[in-house]
């Protein structure tokens, strides 16, 4: 296909695009757009590809690569069909057992999304994670913390250092709204647990032991040419320790509902397969 063709048949798929709303049924024809060999490829074939959102400029590209890829595709498939043997072209039965496996997915998918309960409580939780709860060990050290970055330009940095390491809630409201006005960021982990390492990368500091700092610092101050910088631990949980429940939850919730799924399509099938036996729907040789 020369790039006049296909300058051609984009302008004429554009024609089409613009004033396709406006044919009747019986003033449709379905035109070829390109052709490899014997196997065309019509209008018809693109239904579909272009919603109302797409700008001129989009739909040009977007057919292009259509009808590059489509072109790209029979070439392939052609050469395929001249160079493999027959052994490797015959794919009937692959296609069936692709077929049979997708349609039974499907099948299992819909009951799933109809039938299994997804609520998990959290009395589900704990019971698991207080079973099994050495299969739950950090691998990096997390802490729940407050973050602050201000600006140098900021006014009353003195009031910050007194409010940010206080527990009154009058100093946390008052720094709240001085951090609303001028903070560049304001981060609040106090009840949400994040990994240290992550916390480290936000400040210009350099922490080589980790656990001992955890263990005897409660605050981090430092600062570089534009910014102070403000951390205050509320609580800290070490590398190579349990998780802490609140931690570990989402990935108990994760595998509780996934050997709930199991157990689901586990009597499915046993369900499906007594049935039959009992209507003697099959046998078995």
């Amino acid at each position: 296909m020369t790039k006049l063709d296909l300058q051609r048949i984009i302008l004429l798929l554009l024609i089409v695009f613009a004033f396709s709303c406006k044919k009747s049924n019986n003033e449709i024809t379905d035109k070829p757009l390109a052709k490899v060999h014997n196997k065309y490829l019509y209008e018809s074939d693109m239904e579909g590809l272009f919603n109302s959102n797409v700008t001129k400029e989009d739909s040009v590209i977007i057919a292009r690569n259509f009808i590059n890829d489509w072109v790209k595709k029979q070439l392939l498939l052609e050469k395929a069909e001249q160079n493999l043997n027959e052994k490797s072209k015959d794919i009937e039965k692959e296609i069936e057992d692709y077929r049979s496996s997708l349609l039974i997915f499907r099948y299992k998918q819909e009951l799933i999304n109809q039938k299994l309960d997804t609520i998990i409580t959290d009395e589900e939780i704990e019971e698991y994670y207080n079973e099994y709860s050495g299969n739950f060990i950090l691998n990096h050290n997390i802490v729940k913390a407050l973050y602050l970055k201000i600006s140098k330009e900021a006014p009353e940095i003195d009031k910050v250092r007194w409010w940010y390491k206080s527990t009154s809630p009058d100093n946390i409201s008052r720094l709240e709204d001085y951090c609303y006005q001028y903070a560049t960021k304001f981060d609040d982990f106090e009840n949400k647990w994040i990994p240290f390492n992550n916390l480290l990368l936000e400040i210009p500091t350099n922490i080589e032991d980790q656990e001992r700092y955890l263990k005897y610092y409660k605050h981090i101050e430092t600062e570089d040419d534009l910014y102070y910088y403000f951390v205050k631990i509320n609580e800290y949980s070490l590398k190579s320790t349990i998780q802490p429940l609140e931690y570990a939850q989402a990935k108990i919730k994760s595998i509780l509902l996934n050997k709930r799924k199991f157990t689901f399509i586990d009597e499915l099938e046993n369900s499906v397969y007594n049935e039959a036996l009992n209507h003697n729907e099959f046998i078995i040789y």
